[in-house]
């Protein structure tokens, strides 16, 4: 009997290795159809979701209440799968090159927990190769099996967008890929049973680890060239928001807005290609240049708000702002990979302290990564200068009045960096608007 037979028969398990923001809602979905384990090193995720409770927001915490996932700490749990399913993070050192330890400590604990007859697929995004040249060794060395006898192998990027409801795992058409086509099928079959838009089966496992890469890449360099329009246009006094707004109107313009670039995924997969790249010679133009113009943003939004304060005649250093959004991206509590701490690194320079409040973020992992102390939105005032940092749905229900609550005596200084305010509007009551 195949072994997708016998995960539908529930005669096996799956295991899903990694119970983040991407692994969470895969564990979920697929526990609806198959047995599964959810695995993860940190002791006291495990235990908020034993408990009912979703900390990352992606699936909710009725739906973890409410699911057969048999969650665990204990990696001998993932003996009695035969379907694993690899979804940690793969970051980039501060030298921007990738740290593949997340990756390889997964191999190591699986490795050493793998039954014979395994099909092992990997999520991780990673440059072309790593699946084939860095983890097979690691799971054969640990297992003692020997890979595309008594394992097989494959690779199916993660697609899923953190804080978004629209386009989640069954939404998003898949990509697989198997080590054989006996092991690809086996992996488009499993995973069909969850994705409702399909799967796309690649012609190799380096042909799907390469598409994920470049499909951050790509919007990486869009998002680069918004925001170097924004520096030009700024500098001309021209609003770069009226500008995309007239030029998309033309049917084949792409409609991408300029913004600080975080999380684990844009802001870090080309790294990743490039590293590839250099290995073979070819160093990267566009692609490096492009990730120079966005690692900067945060530096010249901070810029922007001492010129800003200058022109108000307000006194730089010891002037106070509060940046309104912590996290990589709206609606999400995730704060890793946060291009705000950028501006508040800069600011700092100026000899401004900024405030931080962020109703959405996760405060203990905030003060864990970077020593910062969120204040309640209820208790700001007094400020000289306003920075509207992230796109929560919270936020954009404010209006004047709420902002005027912020601010003390003089100019108002607004900084709009997602562009969610009516400029014109602003700029009417008396603010000294900015944006991107």
């Amino acid at each position: 009997m195949e072994l997708y037979e016998k995960l539908l028969e529930k005669k096996e398990k799956l295991s899903l290795i990694g119970l983040g923001y991407v692994g969470m809602p895969i564990a979920i979905a697929f526990a609806k159809k198959v047995d599964v384990i959810g695995f993860d090193v940190n002791k006291e995720k495990i235990e908020l979701y034993k408990s009912g409770i979703d900390p990352t927001k992606e699936v909710g915490d009725e739906a973890v209440k409410a699911t057969s996932v048999r969650f665990t700490a204990d990696e001998t749990e993932l003996q009695k799968a035969r379907f694993h399913i690899v979804a940690v993070p793969t970051p980039v050192k501060t030298d921007h090159t990738p740290d593949l330890t997340p990756i390889e400590g997964a191999s190591v604990i699986l490795g050493r927990n793998l039954s014979r007859g395994s099909v092992v697929v990997f999520e991780s995004t990673v440059y072309p190769g790593v699946t084939e040249e860095v983890c097979i060794p690691i799971l054969e060395r640990e297992s003692g099996m020997n890979c595309g006898v008594d394992f097989k192998i494959g690779y199916s990027p993660e697609r899923i967008n953190p804080g978004d409801k629209v386009h989640r795992l069954e939404t998003i058409k898949k990509i697989v890929s198997g080590m054989d086509n006996e092991t690809l099928d086996t992996i488009a079959r499993v995973y069909e049973l969850v994705v409702e838009a399909g799967v796309h089966r690649a012609e190799s496992i380096k042909v799907a680890e390469a598409a994920k890469v470049i499909e951050n890449s790509q919007r990486d360099i869009n998002i680069a060239f918004m925001n170097e329009l924004s520096i030009i246009f700024n500098k001309m006094n021209i609003d770069t928001q009226a500008v995309l707004r007239a030029a998309a109107t033309k049917w084949n313009f792409l409609s991408f807005y300029p913004g600080l670039v975080g999380g684990h995924c844009i802001g870090v997969d080309p790294y990743y290609l490039t590293y590839k790249a250099e290995m073979f010679g070819y160093h990267s133009q566009i692609i490096l240049s492009g990730r120079r113009i966005n690692d900067d943003m945060g530096k010249y939004v901070a810029e922007n708000c001492v010129k800003k304060l200058i022109d108000a005649n307000k006194s730089v250093k010891g002037a106070k702002v509060v940046i309104l959004g912590f996290t990589f991206k709206e609606n999400c509590p995730d704060t890793r990979n946060t291009k705000i701490i950028d501006i508040v690194e800069e600011l700092l320079e100026y000899g401004i302290t900024p405030l931080i409040a962020d109703p959405e973020a996760d405060a203990n992992e905030a003060e864990k990564l970077y020593g910062i102390k969120f204040i309640d939105v209820e208790s700001i005032k007094d400020m000289d200068a306003v920075i509207l940092a992230v796109a929560h749905e919270a936020f954009k229900k404010y209006g004047e009045e709420d902002f005027n609550k912020f601010y003390g005596k003089g100019d108002k200084v607004l900084l709009d960096i997602k562009g969610i305010l009516n400029r014109q509007k602003y700029e009417n009551a008396g603010y000294s608007y900015w944006r991107l």
